[in-house]
């Protein structure tokens, strides 16, 4: 971090930075540990023209999380544009390795954020996952809202980038009619949004936070899903999160689907690495489309 940008995040804080710490932070900006006399806190920094608009959408799903009483998230500290980019500045919380009551308590936590619902599927507002623009308008059926608010805006990006030829990506009534009789009645639940194993952390005095949220309410298990892509939890965390929202028949095909919009941010996010997997379940699910009737543009 350059001494410029010290000094500029030091006005912000109101108070003068004595050391900053690169940290791991992601693959979407740089994190860096921050150190004042008072205290210390964790700082993301974003180059990019939406850095600000992405900030704030993270800061309000921060407080949203919080604000339910559920389950703690860090205190946003500040929200600011820059010269170049955006800032957002969180307190620092102390990690430490989870025991297994930990991850129970996380299980349990979560269940309880997703005890919490709504009228429509949705949310107040469009956010992010990633750095990629993430549609939340407000529908009342979750398979439709499915198609048309995840999987069909990262397919169109997918098919745009050359990432996926044409003839692979389904049409958007078809899918609505593929995923109806998949897809349970289930009430909208609030949901992280982007649950994977960076995005928690236990504090050093055993308290689970959230991280890096994409909130909208949806159904409850599209978070169990994500947190099962790269290697799952602790099993002791699904034992507690299970014992308040049992999995119900066709939960094995439903993880699938729900991974299946995942695995499109990161093969849009970092290429075709991701493409194979995204091949498999476009394949099994949408394998039997009809020809020609892909999205125009493409």
């Amino acid at each position: 971090m350059t001494s410029a940008l010290e000094s500029q995040l030091s006005n912000i804080l109101g108070t003068p930075i004595q050391k900053t710490v690169p940290v791991s932070g992601g693959d979407i900006s740089r994190a860096y540990l921050l150190y004042t006399s008072a205290a210390r806190a964790f700082c993301k920094l974003h180059a990019g023209r939406k850095a600000l608009t992405m900030f704030m959408a993270e800061k309000n799903g921060l407080r949203a999380i919080a604000a339910s009483g559920t389950i703690k998230t860090p205190a946003v500290l500040c929200c600011e544009g820059l010269e170049k980019g955006a800032c957002l500045v969180l307190e620092y919380v102390e990690p430490k390795r989870p025991s297994r009551r930990d991850m129970e308590k996380l299980g349990h936590q979560l269940a309880s954020l997703h005890k919490i619902h709504h009228t429509h599927f949705g949310w107040e507002q469009d956010n992010f996952i990633g750095s990629l623009p993430q549609s939340n308008q407000l529908q009342p059926n979750w398979s439709g809202f499915y198609v048309r608010e995840r999987l069909m805006p990262q397919l169109q990006l997918a098919g745009h980038k050359g990432l996926l030829a044409e003839k692979e990506v389904p049409g958007e009534d078809f899918m609505v009619k593929a995923l109806k009789n998949r897809m349970p009645e289930v009430q909208p639940s609030f949901l992280h949004g982007d649950l994977w194993g960076g995005n928690y952390q236990i504090s050093s005095d055993g308290v689970p936070y959230l991280f890096d949220p994409a909130t909208y309410y949806g159904h409850h298990e599209a978070d169990i899903a994500m947190t099962r892509l790269f290697g799952g939890f602790d099993p002791v965390f699904y034992g507690a999160y299970e014992s308040v929202f049992p999995k119900t028949e066709g939960w094995g095909e439903r993880q699938d689907l729900y991974q299946l919009y995942y695995l499109l941010v990161h093969l849009n996010l970092f290429g075709r690495s991701y493409y194979p997997g995204v091949s498999r379940l476009l394949k099994r699910y949408f394998g039997a489309w009809p020809p020609g009737t892909g999205q125009p543009g493409l």
